[in-house]
């Protein structure tokens, strides 16, 4: 088998400058050995003898597709169902009795890699607002492969991590046949769901406004002129009264002042 080439320092630099342009992302030193190893497979797929040969294509313009593949590469990061619980808890004892019976209810899972997050959600309004209800949840990422894994809602069983067995009853198909070991969320909750790809990085599209949005584990890859502008840009989609979440890792003290925080890492927008 044929090794990637060896990344130099020169190089390396030139990809952690494109990737902060690009999504804001700071990318660590450390982070230099993933980026050969998931990189390095790309390289040898297009027969280029360099790191400065594969930047080159990705920062040229002529090659999009091959642009976003690098992204996707390069912003893939582990979650999982109901991941930090406390948020999810939260979200049922107190931001939702204080929402008006009968009125629309609409979450924005800003980052929302695989789904896990947006599904989570989903059995919970599901649970507490009923199936039928109105409520809406939408997924955005800037890596158009996990969102694809997203609006699918399909996982193997052994992602079933920090699900509770109840709700995979409840709301989620088991596969057969040739979809054995897999099971699919329930078509009635994917219907109040929608998709798109959305850079934090630059001017958001307009998608209307959210009574919560969820940005976790994020942050933490932005350095803090990147947050603050994020976060500004985000806070603008909240309605009056609405509530922006982060991970458990992350603060928004010293990012943004126009939400105020009700408990660590849960901040709201005054009425």
């Amino acid at each position: 088998m044929i090794e990637a080439p060896a990344i130099t320092d020169a190089e390396f630099a030139q990809f952690q400058r494109l990737i902060y342009q690009i999504a804001g992302i700071s990318l660590a030193d450390s982070k230099k050995v993933l980026l050969v190893g998931r990189l390095g497979k790309r390289l040898k797929a297009l027969d280029l003898s360099s790191f400065s040969e594969y930047h080159k294509l990705v920062s040229s313009g002529n090659a999009p597709d091959e642009r976003q593949t690098m992204v996707d590469l390069l912003t893939t990061n582990e979650t999982y169902f109901f991941r930090e619980e406390a948020h999810f808890d939260y979200l049922r004892q107190v931001i939702l009795p204080q929402h008006p019976p009968g009125q629309s209810f609409d979450i924005w899972s800003a980052a929302s890699s695989t789904g896990e997050e947006i599904y989570t959600l989903c059995m919970v309004l599901a649970d507490e607002l009923g199936v039928n209800a109105s409520w809406s949840i939408l997924g955005s990422d800037i890596s158009t492969h996990v969102l694809a894994i997203a609006q699918r809602g399909l996982y193997w069983l052994d992602r079933t991590r920090g699900l509770p067995q109840s709700y995979l009853k409840k709301y989620c198909l088991k596969g057969v046949r040739s979809q054995e070991g897999s099971f699919l969320v329930a078509p009635e909750l994917r219907r109040h769901t929608r998709f798109m790809q959305i850079n934090l990085n630059t001017t958001l599209p307009e998608i209307g406004k959210f009574h919560c949005i969820f940005l976790r584990n994020v942050m933490i890859y932005f350095d803090n002129d990147t947050k603050r502008k994020v976060v500004a840009r985000l806070v603008e989609k909240l309605r009056p009264g609405g509530y922006l979440i982060v991970g458990h890792s992350e603060s928004l003290n010293g990012i943004n002042e126009t939400v105020k925080p009700v408990k660590p890492t849960i901040y709201r927008l005054p009425t």
